[in-house]
């Protein structure tokens, strides 16, 4: 099987110690790395080298990673992007940084808050892309309850849209979106029997068609455009 790989190794050219460990399942043989590493697993990247089930079934079945520490810039890349960023920033604002598994959630406040949210958070969401470029997790950025807002608008109006789709039977384009508008609309229709999606046009900004299908299984598949 291919390589899987979680979080991304450094770029420079340090050599870097890397352990290989095996067991029948990658619960198992990450509480074995963090037992040798003496490392919780959240301060170490790993890779899957090989994973196979032998000839007698699920009891023989092997898993083989690769496990190294992280390094301490890259645990804190979005904690320093965002001090630099706030020491130079004409704005006065403050954030939280909370973290989950494989999520980072940074949470904004402070006095200029409105002025992330204006243009539909157009300066928010910046901050947010910008950030998911430097960090190896994903981020989410929000301010007020932005997010959860968003998403029952854009809900709603996937809804709307959708019903007039199924009225007419006639295609609806939506007006320019960015990526994370985008999903929403594409998850919300394509839950919906006999609607699907795309996305058209190139670039950050791409509008949404909404269209109807015969079959369930003509549904778009692929929602992260």
């Amino acid at each position: 099987m291919e390589k899987e790989e979680k979080d991304n190794q450094p770029t420079n050219n340090q050599l870097i110690d890397k352990k290989e460990f095996k067991g029948r399942s990658l619960e198992d043989v990450l509480s074995l790395a963090e037992h040798v590493l003496k490392l919780p697993r959240e301060q170490f990247n790993y890779e899957i080298v090989t994973e196979k089930t032998k000839l007698f079934g699920l009891k023989n079945k092997e898993i083989v990673i690769r496990a190294w520490p992280k390094n301490k810039e890259e645990e804190d890349q979005v904690a320093n992007f965002l001090s630099n960023l706030m020491k130079v920033f004409p704005l006065d604002l403050s954030y939280q940084i909370k973290k989950r598994d494989q999520l980072v959630y940074v949470i904004f406040d402070g006095e200029d808050r409105s002025l992330l949210l204006k243009n539909e958070g157009a300066l928010l969401l910046a901050i947010q892309h910008l950030l998911n470029k430097i960090s190896t997790k994903k981020v989410q950025a929000d301010c007020e309850f932005f997010r959860s807002r968003k998403e029952k608008r854009l809900k709603a109006l996937a809804l709307e849209v959708a019903q007039k789709v199924k009225e007419t039977g006639q295609e609806e384009v939506l007006d320019l979106m960015n990526p994370y508008e985008r999903r929403i609309i594409h998850i919300a229709v394509n839950k919906l029997s006999g609607l699907t999606t795309e996305s058209l046009g190139e670039g950050f900004l791409k509008k949404v068609r909404v269209f109807p299908v015969q079959n369930d299984s003509q549904k778009k598949r692929h929602f992260a455009d």
